[in-house]
């Protein structure tokens, strides 16, 4: 009686089993999603995730696929660029310094020579025009440029009244060596009636540089030792006493 008992006693403590339904107890894994932040906060991460990933890709995409090859070459580059730049504005400084030369008279010293033949003007009276006319032949001219020459009819240097460059040199039969030099802002420069010419064509001279000597022709023998200076703008002729410095 007391065994039966003590079975029945046991049977009742010991717990009831279900069929189909696992013996162990709810896992670890179970009870964390069973917590009411846990799959917000699983959210929350996986976007966090998904922009990080979107921000590396832009960054990544935005960078340029070819880098130069050095720090330096791109230095030099630059500065190459900027010597071409400032190379090219040199230049055109220094165009605009020529163009902008006052001309000055073709001789060393003004005091020396004097004007012995003056430039037919237009617009001159009747006296200046019988003053500007050459005489050759039988036949008059007008003279188009001004005539120099000393008292003493001794030689004197020929010098550039403008920068420019040699674009004529060559010997005619009545006028003697003839010297033309072109200037910035279509303007030139004729030199006749040369002896001993320094220059040659095609020549850089600056101003004041000597270009020959004065000497003597046929067309205007009658004034010795001298040298003609002509001045053409846009080849129309000009009367030199008006671009050059008074002569006082």
């Amino acid at each position: 009686m007391n065994e039966q008992n003590s079975k029945k006693k046991n049977h009742e403590e010991s717990p009831k089993i279900t069929m189909g339904e696992p013996v162990s107890q709810v896992s670890a894994w179970k009870r964390v999603f069973s917590k009411r932040w846990v799959f917000p906060a699983i959210y929350v991460a996986a976007v966090a995730i998904i922009l990080t990933l979107v921000w590396v890709y832009q960054d990544a995409s935005q960078k340029p696929k070819d880098a130069p090859a050095s720090t330096s070459q791109s230095i030099d580059d630059s500065q190459g660029t900027a010597g071409k730049v400032d190379g090219k504005q040199g230049e055109e400084a220094a165009e605009t310094v020529a163009s902008a030369e006052d001309m000055v008279w073709p001789v060393a010293n003004v005091a020396d020579v004097t004007v012995v033949k003056p430039f037919y003007d237009k617009d001159g009276s009747a006296e200046d025009h019988q003053a500007a006319l050459v005489h050759y032949n039988d036949t008059y001219r007008a003279n188009m440029g001004i005539d120099l020459a000393r008292k003493d009819d001794q030689t004197f240097e020929v010098k550039a009244a403008m920068s420019g460059k040699i674009t004529r040199v060559q010997e005619v039969p009545l006028i003697g060596y003839v010297v033309e030099i072109t200037h910035p802002g279509n303007m030139k420069t004729v030199y006749e009636s040369l002896s001993d010419v320094k220059v040659e064509m095609n020549a850089e001279v600056k101003q004041g540089d000597v270009i020959a000597s004065s000497g003597r022709n046929e067309l205007e023998k009658d004034l010795g030792n001298h040298v003609h200076f002509a001045v053409y703008e846009n080849d129309e002729p000009v009367n030199p006493t008006n671009v050059l410095p008074k002569n006082n």
